[in-house]
């Protein structure tokens, strides 16, 4: 069996080796810290599953990477990893064609189960992620949603509901202010905004921030 993993922190591969070569003990097990290295691999390569991280900077996000891989190999499950609780990234993870979602703090206890489960052709879910697809279900029949947002957008609008201004993320993101007023007026268009607070308050309502 042949597993790449991709993380852009030492450890967490490390770590994540460990518990996958004591599980598979023959399998060939790579790692990558990036993005591009990983959709490198996963297009030039043949492999059983990719445990990638959702965050690699700099390059497309873990997500992007997905999609990008599903087209090239549609029947390569990819389970994605995350610091962030499933209410921020699990449906975007699993509409980018993810097999599978998983906090880091929850991966000791369930990686390899996530890992058999998704090498049968399932999906993995969690309770706590099935319940985060059925609310956005749910939502997507309303006029507001945050899964109509491309992946820049969220990002930015993650920051504005974390109380940033435009300036502040346009240096974060090494962007023109333009640019990041462009992409705050799609937000407000798209989720039928009509001011910071509703955003704001949007955000802690859906435990975004």
């Amino acid at each position: 069996m042949r597993i790449l993993i991709a993380d852009d922190h030492t450890i967490v591969r490390e770590g994540i080796k460990m518990l996958l070569i004591e599980a598979y003990p023959f399998s060939e097990i790579v790692d990558v810290s990036n993005s591009q290295d990983l959709l490198r691999l996963a297009t030039s390569e043949k492999w059983d599953v990719i445990i990638s991280d959702i965050s690699m900077p700099p390059g497309d996000s873990g997500l992007e990477v997905v999609k990008k891989i599903k087209m090239h190999s549609p029947t390569t499950p990819v389970l994605m990893l995350s610091m962030h609780s499933p209410e921020q990234y699990a449906v975007r993870a699993m509409q980018s064609g993810a097999s599978g979602y998983l906090t880091k703090g929850a991966a000791t206890f369930e990686l390899v189960n996530a890992v058999n489960q998704v090498l049968s052709g399932k999906k993995y879910l969690t309770p706590e992620v099935v319940n985060v697809l059925a609310d956005a279900f749910e939502t997507n029949n309303g006029t507001k949603s945050r899964q109509h947002l491309s992946e820049r957008e969220f990002e930015v609008f993650k920051m504005l509901a974390g109380g940033k201004t435009i300036s502040e993320i346009a240096k974060e993101l090494s962007l023109s202010a333009n640019t990041i007023s462009t992409f705050r007026s799609r937000i407000f268009e798209k989720m039928s905004f009509h001011n910071n607070l509703e955003l704001i308050k949007y955000a802690i309502d859906h435990k975004i921030v």
